[in-house]
């Protein structure tokens, strides 16, 4: 039987970007079909070897490729940390495969040229700040970043002190009050976009909402779109 809308592949590295991605779907796109698949090592095993090694970025193209057998119409893939590999994936890809931040970098270069990054993954930052580079370039836009990593509010979300990690966020936020835009990193963030936007008075992004945004102007209506 034919689904009556596209299914979405999730593909996860930690476990807290998978509450705020579903939240920005059912917000967003509550009627499109997700599947998830989760592989804790993979951030683990990034973190041990400070660089994305070559077999790093064949597990990321095996997850997607699991994706597409099992009938996904496009592939979000939810940690910033293997821009590089997703991006050489999704290059010969039969669908739609997106890296985390894309559609976020997309916003954040029509707010301006002077662009706030805050982050909670300290091995993602340069791949994505890297890739933030690339777009801007890609779009002909001299536009600059500068980025700071907290890591200890990514320890309380993964301890599950949320109110710890939103707190966090919004002071580190502060810094950016001269800034055009502040993109929060991670997709485990976005939990704090209130309370960061209560303390900043930028505009603010979240990758979760942008993703999903791509991908239902992407497939909304299309039914499959393989080629």
């Amino acid at each position: 039987m034919k689904r009556q809308s596209p299914r979405i592949g999730l593909v996860h590295a930690v476990q807290v970007a998978m509450a705020p991605i579903e939240a920005a779907f059912q917000e967003r796109w509550p009627d499109v079909a997700r599947m998830n698949l989760f592989d804790d090592a993979l951030a683990l095993d990034l973190e041990r070897e400070d660089r994305l090694t070559e077999q790093l970025t064949v597990r990321i193209r095996r997850l997607a490729e699991y994706c597409i057998a099992g009938g996904a119409d496009a592939v979000l893939f939810t940690c910033s940390a293997f821009g590089a590999a997703i991006e050489e994936f999704a290059a010969t890809a039969p669908i739609p495969v997106l890296k985390p931040n894309e559609a976020m970098f997309e916003q954040a270069l029509t707010h301006g040229a002077r662009i706030g990054m805050l982050a909670t993954f300290l091995p993602a930052v340069a791949s994505m700040e890297a890739e933030f580079h690339a777009e801007a370039r890609r779009k002909g836009v001299k536009a600059t970043i500068e980025t700071r990593c907290v890591p200890e509010a990514m320890a309380a979300a993964k301890a599950g002190d949320y109110l710890l990690h939103n707190r966090l966020l919004a002071e580190a936020a502060v810094h950016f009050k001269g800034f055009d835009v502040l993109m929060l990193a991670q997709f485990s963030m976005s939990g704090a976009l209130g309370d960061v936007r209560e303390n900043l008075p930028v505009p603010v992004l979240a990758s979760p909402h942008a993703a999903v945004e791509k991908l239902k102007t992407i497939l909304s209506g299309t039914g499959n779109k393989r080629p």
